[in-house]
């Protein structure tokens, strides 16, 4: 297969924001397009009308434009609904799709009588056996049919990137629902006929579909459509260990808001649960170069919010001068000597305002911070200035600790804490030092 027809696809439902588990799922597809050279595809899964949200799907939208996860096509299901009828028309006929009649409340009845009888939950295939009669009797009782799709006996496996050989039994899976009573489709049927369609490659998704793609192989292949490969990737769990409410609200609108940069992200989501050390990468293509799925570990990966947090501030400290130039109208030498000392890029803001903003000092001892202006040395200024100036002035008033450092700050910055003023001093510079240690507005 060359590499020109290389073809993924991320297919969110807008029925909710994305999470992080979704934002894993679209990084790990666009990172292997772009390892491999091909193609990376938005595909909106809105077939659930009354859940569905255009607020969901643009917000969906702008996470994956911030992340930088460009795609290069993209469909929506709800505009598919008459291909999707197509098929299954074709399906019905050749005898792979039957109706159902039972209702959710006969279904689950068996269920519970097979799993209290040691077996697993199957359906038996009662809609199978239905004479035409029968089904007429059904329709006058106000029942309406679901369908399934029919496999076919024998075994199904297939080499998953991630977990391997993967092998199931038909006689182990239930012939899967496919067409609601009320005529929608569930998922199953229409992602199978969108890959065809759009000539997918390769599928990458959560290990939670396992059991759907054992089903969907056969309906690939009942279709005429080439089997994709599949990776399926384990599911992220809390720190705790187990899935959390807040791991499944969790987004990037959160990540974003809170400070957290897109490549922190993206490079924390795909080493999490590798054999690779987690370190900030600068580049989505070199990021790419470096997917690897073998080393992608078979047990589901901690995600910890704080950690991802912690090292959004080791990417931050030194994130190139280039990533934040558009952002912030600050220089290059700047931004060097203020990142190694921020936690968010945002920070740069505060620093900033204290070094190039007119602000109102706060005098808390007056002949303390006069005599600091009468000590402050000539520029050039370093980060070694501060250090000597405020032993000067320790010797020079006799004061120490809280009582020497505190009124300085105030005076300096207008602020009880904030960033180092061995950093801050140089960034100021001697004039609006002296004028602020005065007690005068600059």
């Amino acid at each position: 297969m060359s590499n020109e027809q290389i073809k993924v696809r991320f297919a969110p439902s807008p029925t909710g924001f994305m999470h992080i588990g979704n934002t894993r799922t679209a990084l790990f597809n666009w990172l292997l397009a772009k390892k491999l050279g091909g193609k990376f595809m938005l595909r909106i899964d809105d077939t659930d009308i009354l859940r569905s949200k255009k607020e969901y799907e643009d917000a969906i939208r702008e996470a994956l434009v911030w992340l930088k996860l460009d795609w290069s096509e993209e469909a929506r299901q709800s505009a598919r609904t008459e291909r999707y009828k197509e098929v299954a028309q074709k399906l019905k006929q050749e005898g792979r799709i039957y109706a159902c009649y039972e209702t959710p409340e006969e279904l689950e009845f068996m269920r519970k009588r097979l799993l209290n009888k040691g077996l697993p939950p199957i359906y038996d295939r009662s809609g199978l056996k239905l004479t035409q009669a029968q089904k007429e009797e059904y329709e006058k009782q106000g029942r309406r049919p679901h369908y399934r799709f029919k496999l076919e006996d024998g075994e199904i496996f297939w080499n998953d990137l991630v977990r391997g050989e993967c092998r199931y039994s038909e006689k182990n899976l239930s012939d899967p629902v496919i067409i609601r009573e009320d005529g929608s489709f569930l998922y199953h049927l229409p992602s199978v006929i969108d890959d065809v369609d759009f000539g997918i490659t390769h599928i990458v998704r959560g290990e939670d579909h396992v059991t759907n793609t054992a089903a969907q192989i056969q309906m690939f292949e009942a279709i005429g459509g080439k089997v994709p490969s599949f990776a399926h990737l384990p599911l992220l769990t809390g720190k705790e260990g187990k899935l959390s409410k807040r791991l499944g609200s969790l987004g990037v609108r959160e990540l974003r808001a809170e400070g957290v940069e897109a490549m922190a992200i993206c490079s924390f989501l795909a080493k999490l649960g590798t054999s690779e050390a987690i370190e900030p990468y600068y580049s989505l293509d070199e990021l790419a170069q470096s997917l690897d799925f073998s080393k992608i570990g078979r047990s589901q990966p901690k995600f910890d919010e704080a950690e991802l947090k912690h090292f959004n501030t080791r990417l931050v400290h030194n994130l190139p001068y280039a990533e934040v130039k558009s952002r912030y109208d600050i220089s290059e030498s700047f931004w060097n000597a203020i990142k190694g000392n921020i936690k968010i890029a945002d920070d740069v803001k505060l620093w900033k305002s204290i070094c190039q903003d007119e602000l109102s000092p706060k005098i808390e001892d007056s002949e303390l911070t006069n005599k600091g202006a009468e000590l402050l040395p000539p520029e050039p200024w370093n980060e070694e200035t501060f250090g000597s100036w405020i032993k000067a002035l320790k010797e020079a008033s006799g004061k120490n600790g809280k009582e020497l450092y505190h009124p300085v700050r105030l005076a300096l910055t207008g602020m009880e804490d904030g960033p180092e003023l061995k950093v801050l001093l140089p960034l100021i510079g001697w004039n609006k030092a002296q004028k602020r240690l005065k007690g005068i507005k600059a």
